[in-house]
C-alpha cells in the first residue's frame, strides 16, 4: 500500500509517501507562496526521488480544511483529480487533526490546534490521545479565541496549543488559562504530511464526486456577495 498525502490547507505545503507502514518520503515548506504553482512539482519530485510512479499509488489522503479557502481548494482539487484518474480511494482529514496528531502523541492532556481566522476568531478543535489513538473531544469550529479559552478553563487537564498562528493569540490564552496552557515547540507547529498519511491509512475511501472541503465558513468574498444579494432581494 503506497499512500500519497497532500496538504495545502494553510501556509505550510506538505506531501508525503507512506508505504508498508513506513514513511518513505516527505516534503514540507512553510512559505507564503502560491501552492497552485508548487504542489504538483513537489509531488512529482517526491515520487521520482522515492522511485514511485502513479500506478504504485493505492490511496490519496488530503487535508480538507479548515484553513485558507484557496489553499484548501487547491489541495482537494488535485487530490480528487488524482484519485479519479487512478481509480483509487480518496480520504479527507481535518487540517486541525493533523496538527494535533503530531504535537499531542505523548502529551498527557488535551490538544487544541489554532489557526487564525482574523478579527479575533480562530479555527480550532479539541483532541486527546486515548489508548494510542487520537480521539476528538470537540469538533472543528470557528469561534472567538477569548470564548474558546474561557471554555477550556472548565477542562480538568492541561491544554497543549499548537499552530503557526499561536503568536497572534498566545497573550490572550495565557491571560485566561494561566499555567493550564502549554505551548508546543517551534518544530511542532507545521502539520506533517506523514501524520496526514497515517491518519488516513485505515479509513475507508469517500465518494470522489461528492467529496467537498470543510471550509466551516464561506470565503469572505462569497459571504459579502450573498449578503449584498440578500439586501437587493429584500428591497
Amino acid at each position: 500500500m503506497t499512500i500519497l498525502a497532500i496538504d495545502t490547507s494553510n501556509n505550510p505545503l506538505g506531501v508525503a509517501l507512506f508505504d508498508n507502514n513506513q514513511v518513505i518520503g516527505e516534503y514540507m515548506t512553510n512559505l507564503k507562496k502560491n501552492h497552485s504553482v508548487r504542489i504538483m512539482p513537489a509531488v512529482q519530485t517526491l515520487m521520482k526521488d522515492c522511485e514511485r510512479v502513479p500506478a504504485d499509488l493505492t490511496k490519496i489522503v488530503v487535508a480538507k480544511g479548515p484553513g485558507s479557502y484557496t489553499g484548501v481548494r487547491i489541495g482537494v482539487t488535485i487530490a480528487k483529480t488524482l484519485a479519479w484518474t487512478l481509480n483509487i480511494p480518496l480520504v479527507g482529514i481535518s487540517s486541525l487533526e493533523i496538527l494535533a496528531a503530531g504535537a499531542g502523541r505523548y502529551f498527557n492532556g488535551y490538544v487544541s490546534p489554532i489557526v487564525d481566522a482574523r478579527r479575533g476568531q480562530v479555527y480550532t478543535a479539541l483532541y486527546h490521545y486515548q489508548n494510542g489513538a487520537l480521539a476528538t473531544v470537540e469538533r472543528d469550529q470557528l469561534v472567538m479565541l477569548a470564548d474558546w479559552a474561557t471554555k477550556l478553563t472548565e477542562m480538568n487537564k492541561p491544554i497543549l496549543f499548537v499552530g503557526n498562528d499561536l503568536p497572534l493569540h498566545s497573550a490572550k490564552i495565557k491571560e485566561v488559562l494561566g499555567s493550564q496552557a502549554i505551548f508546543a515547540s517551534e518544530t511542532e507547529h507545521n502539520p506533517r504530511p506523514a501524520e496526514l498519511a497515517m491518519l488516513g491509512r485505515d479509513k475507508p475511501g469517500e465518494d470522489v464526486h461528492s467529496f467537498v472541503p470543510n471550509y466551516i465558513r464561506l470565503a469572505e468574498a462569497e459571504a459579502k456577495w450573498l449578503e449584498a444579494k440578500g439586501k437587493i432581494l429584500n428591497g
